[in-house]
């Protein structure tokens, strides 16, 4: 049996699925049902996957799959069904940019940045990555990073994607930046400030916040772009 919440949730989630092809946000959850923090969604979650109706799936964001609803949601996911709109496709899409040899920046590849646990501090690494000119069209100096870690999931940021970061050494409050702990510590979060201390904020319940005496942390840059590889 599941209780009001957790069978309130599946729904949401079912159906979000069947509409969009991906599940709905933890941010999305908990307004959906009215909780005050985004930990009751993580514990309804867990319940739901004890409970064998949805799976998780490492290192992914968003990554929820429905095995099975109970009879009073239908007993089977509805799934994400694609419908072909009528009519052959456009040599050219109106929508779509056209990337010629001038629209791409080359950036250096600087290293890991953590997204979960603590690694090693940016390092100089020779490789460079080609990006978008788009996304380097700001002032300032621009380089790109590997993400390791989970931390950052809800925010889109999976494990494996290389960011594009603009060298900055203030940020606004909730920008996502490049942080260094403590002069050698690099970690990818999201920026705030409370009182005279400085907080971490992951993307992503599993892991607490880090609250840090401002002269402990140093901005390096800020985030402006994402690159996945499929």
């Amino acid at each position: 049996m599941l209780t009001k919440k957790q069978l309130d949730l599946l729904d949401f989630i079912n159906k979000r699925l069947a509409k969009d092809g991906v599940p709905p946000s933890f941010d999305e959850m908990k307004d959906a049902l009215d909780l005050r923090s985004k930990s009751g969604i993580h514990r309804l979650i867990t319940a739901l996957e004890e409970r064998g109706f949805i799976r998780r799936l490492a290192h992914r964001a968003r990554a929820i799959e429905i095995v099975k609803l109970p009879e009073s949601l239908g007993g089977a996911p509805a799934g994400f069904r694609p419908q072909v709109i009528e009519g052959d496709r456009p040599e050219t899409p109106s929508n779509a940019i056209e990337i010629s040899k001038g629209a791409i920046a080359e950036l250096p590849l600087m290293g890991r940045i953590a997204a979960g646990r603590p690694i090693e501090a940016i390092n100089d690494v020779p490789p460079g990555v080609m990006v978008p000119g788009q996304m380097v069209q700001g002032a300032g100096k621009h380089y790109a990073l590997e993400v390791k870690g989970d931390s950052m999931i809800d925010a889109g940021i999976n494990d494996g994607d290389v960011v594009v970061i603009r060298e900055s050494s203030d940020a606004a409050e909730g920008d996502i930046v490049v942080a260094q702990v403590e002069g050698y510590e690099a970690t990818l979060k999201r920026f705030r400030r409370r009182g005279g201390m400085i907080v971490l904020e992951a993307a992503n319940p599993a892991y607490e916040p880090r609250v840090l005496p401002e002269g402990s942390v140093s901005v390096q840059g800020r985030l402006v772009g994402l690159i996945r590889t499929y």
